[in-house]
């Protein structure tokens, strides 16, 4: 038998990942993300989908991450049925992450239709939560261990990924054994919370992400990094802004700020958790201890909460979150989306820029193109909203705190494979480092590497 992969998505990029795999006359899709960053990577949200929607017939998904879930709604819109499959903690993720996806879609529609902010009349969400709604219908809960039956023999089983809740890589077994690897996103060794991922031993073909690819976290400890960073915005009395992923990075950081404080390294702080998402994540973290680390889980055996502690406040109201402006500082808020494409945290970041004495901090990769780049970058004003913000408060990047691999950590994660892959795909990274991870494997292992480009065609042959 032979197979064939090709790339809708997350080739030259690292969001809307997309792996339309096809045999036997079937077509499963691996993963269904939005594109982000650039505007013309995210036009790519608003084109016809590149095969006929109706003619998929599963779609299998890694984890909850916008960039791996976010087209799902849409693709439904162009007509797929089929089964939707993820596990229990990603299913969980997933409905949270599409509900606020439609919702803060339709909102800045009519922000746009109300303010004249957008080119089209009228301004359109790309989806609705009505259509987010059809798409989580279709999902199929998939049991710890279970086998997805892809048809026609074949089959695909979960692996621990260590990303975020709930997340896996994708083992596809086909008949003889031979089998094809989605590492979906790999996440580091070693965080709080998660468990770390494990260890890939064994693939005919593998595609993997390289977000990092040319890239490592850097030594030392974040903590140190991060009560320097909070230190230094409290003797300036101003407020910190972390953009954070409401899914998995929002809780990372909340969990350190709490070992900060209860350590004495830093005052404890009234912290403003303004995601309605990634409140509602809490809920789904305690339910899924299976998923903890026995950091975490030690934690919760001493009767303490495993993500808050110091004094947190929780924004759902749009009224809370406008409360937030008023707020002096020294304070910290987290708010999403952790890309700056859109949400409550650009209202924050208006009213915080213009400041010296406040800090910026990143703890998460910006892509090119993106706003949060730009800020990254140096730049000394920025446009939100049609409105030009001067940028006079610190802008500050905690590498080592990203829930993704860095370098080493993935050519650790690859290291336990005894034959080489006849090749690999590298995906879900930018040019430079994919091209970076693919001199280091080919280096380190002498494998073959690819770098496929958007909606390039391979053909996998036994």
């Amino acid at each position: 038998m032979s197979a064939t992969i090709r790339f809708l998505g997350a080739a030259g990029t690292v969001t809307g990942s997309r792996h339309l795999l096809e045999f036997s006359g079937r077509r499963i899709l691996i993963d269904c993300g939005l594109f982000q960053g650039r505007r013309q990577i995210r036009r790519r949200n608003w084109e016809p989908f590149p095969v006929s929607a109706d003619s998929l017939d599963a779609v299998v998904i890694t984890h909850g991450h916008l960039d791996h879930v976010g087209y799902l709604p849409r693709l439904v819109k162009f007509g797929f049925r089929g089964p939707v499959y993820a596990n229990a903690a990603t299913a969980e993720v997933m409905a949270l992450v599409l509900r606020d996806s439609a919702r803060i879609q339709e909102e800045e529609a009519r922000h746009a239709n109300r303010h004249g902010w957008s080119r089209h009349t009228p301004a359109a969400p790309l989806y609705t939560s009505a259509e987010a709604e059809q798409a989580l219908n279709l999902v199929i809960t998939v049991s710890e261990g279970a086998a997805i039956d892809l048809g026609a023999g074949v089959a695909a089983h979960y692996v621990d990924a260590g990303h975020i809740l709930g997340s896996r890589y994708l083992k596809v077994r086909f008949s003889g054994g031979r089998t094809v690897v989605f590492s979906g996103d790999v996440g580091r060794y070693g965080q709080p919370i998660i468990a770390d991922p494990k260890a890939l031993e064994a693939a005919d073909f593998l595609v993997m992400e390289s977000t990092y690819g040319g890239r490592t976290h850097g030594a030392g400890d974040s903590l140190s990094d991060l009560a320097e960073a909070v230190n230094d915005t409290v003797k300036r009395g101003g407020v910190m802004v972390i953009p954070a992923f409401a899914i998995g990075r929002t809780q990372n950081i909340t969990y350190l700020l709490r070992e900060l404080a209860r350590s004495g390294r830093t005052p404890s702080l009234p912290t403003y958790v303004d995601s309605p998402m990634a409140i509602s994540a809490v809920k789904i973290y305690v339910k899924h201890t299976q998923e903890h680390d026995l950091e975490a889980r030690e934690l919760a055996d001493e009767g303490l909460c495993p993500i808050y502690g110091q004094p947190t406040y929780f924004t759902r109201s749009v009224e809370e979150s406008k409360a937030i402006n008023r707020v002096d500082g020294p304070a910290i808020i987290i708010s999403a989306s952790g890309m700056l494409m859109g949400g409550r945290i650009l209202h924050h970041l208006m009213r915080r820029l213009p400041h010296p004495q406040n800090t910026l901090l990143f703890v998460g990769f910006q892509p090119q193109g993106s706003l949060g780049r730009r800020l990254l970058e140096g730049a000394k004003s920025v446009t939100m909203h049609r409105k030009r913000i001067q940028v006079r408060a610190r802008v500050t990047h905690i590498n080592k705190l990203s829930a993704h691999a860095d370098e080493p950590e993935l050519l650790r994660w690859v290291s336990r494979v005894k034959q080489a892959p006849r090749e690999t795909f590298l995906v879900h990274g930018e040019p430079s480092g994919s091209k970076a991870l693919k001199q280091a494997i080919e280096a380190r292992y002498g494998w073959k590497v690819c770098i496929p480009k958007h909606l390039e065609r391979r053909r996998l042959d036994w």
